[in-house]
């Protein structure tokens, strides 16, 4: 059994805090991202599939051509190589996990502004 203290974990852009499973033997990576409003995630993908695990706040998500509001208490699976972004729609900051279903987070970044 391995446990990591979230405030031991490395930071990460934009309010997140990452876990490298590569890191601790894990096969799983991770992010808890904390956006305060009007804030997000650029436009990228991974080769990977990714979830996303709404905990507090309203965040308008993009995945493809699809864009939804996505209130706490739902989970947004995104297909691997799908072009995604988000932003917190909410007036205080969001909370959100994105599990990464690899080891070692890998992303491609499309270099547009979402937020």
């Amino acid at each position: 059994m391995k446990i990591v203290k979230l405030e031991n974990l490395k930071p990460a852009p934009e309010r997140a805090s990452k876990f490298q499973g590569i890191d601790y033997g894990a096969d799983t990576s991770f992010f808890v991202v904390t956006p305060p409003p009007g804030r997000g995630v650029n436009k990228h993908r991974h080769p990977y599939q990714e979830t996303l695990i709404v905990l507090e706040g309203d965040i308008e998500i993009l995945v493809g051509d699809e864009i939804q509001i996505v209130k706490a208490g739902n989970v947004v699976v995104v297909p691997p190589k799908t072009w995604h972004a988000f932003i917190n729609k909410s007036p205080h900051n969001a909370l959100m996990v994105t599990i990464h279903a690899s080891p070692k987070i890998t992303q491609e970044d499309r270099g547009e502004n979402y937020a």
